[in-house]
């Protein structure tokens, strides 16, 4: 079974959170870690939390916010697992391909696929309508 762990700075996960259930309805097997927003638990007890209810059988694949940033660090222990898939700069066109993707195709194929597609759409609006203009 794949389940899947958005982690960011802030509350940006539970909005993103919230933008899929409006768009594909109820979530299951999604977990999302708000790090250092109020006296929430460590980042490191809240990883911990979410990795007790991964088993051997299923595939983790993690949604954070910045390469490079603190929530992205603390994750980085993990990656090497073989279960677990870490996705780094994520937006909500990605998230949207990864989840609703086939479960039968293989978690690799479902990763690249959905980065290709999110990042096809990332658009400077304003140039495309000139462009189409001209």
């Amino acid at each position: 079974m794949r389940k899947y762990l958005i982690a960011a700075h802030g509350t940006l996960a539970s909005g993103i959170r919230s933008s899929l259930e409006i768009i594909i309805g109820s979530l299951e097997n999604v977990f999302i870690i708000e790090a250092y927003i109020g006296e929430n638990k460590s980042l490191e007890e809240e990883i911990a939390l979410v990795l007790l209810q991964i088993n051997s059988e299923d595939d983790l694949i993690v949604f954070t916010d910045l390469m490079g940033g603190s929530v992205t660090n603390q994750i980085l222990q993990y990656a090497l697992k073989k279960n677990v898939y870490i996705i780094s700069g994520f937006n909500l066109p990605l998230l949207l391909d990864i989840l609703l993707a086939d479960p039968a195709t293989p978690v690799n194929e479902v990763i690249e696929t959905g980065i290709k597609n999110a990042k096809d759409q990332i658009v400077y609006i304003n140039k495309l309508l000139t462009t189409e203009n001209n």
